[in-house]
């Protein structure tokens, strides 16, 4: 699916057909530093388990200025 829609977050395939991506609010952590939008991660680790269930291995990476990614692991 190019589309797959969790907790009200839309994850689109990327061009490379290597991860599912969203982009959400960019947060900061106590010290200034970027981290996940913590709504969103939540989201993200969903899709990694609806991902699984389907036989799918993948990880939750996060990038920067707000990007989420679930990352597919090759056998």
């Amino acid at each position: 699916m190019r589309k797959i829609k969790v907790n009200g977050y839309v994850f689109e395939l990327d061009e490379d057909q290597t991860m599912y991506e969203c982009r959400g609010n960019v947060c900061y952590d106590d010290e200034h530093d970027e981290v996940p939008d913590p709504v969103l991660w939540k989201a993200t680790n969903k899709l990694v388990d609806i991902l699984a269930e389907k036989g799918i291995k993948a990880v939750a990476e996060y990038s920067e200025k707000g990007w989420q990614e679930v990352q597919f692991i090759k056998n």
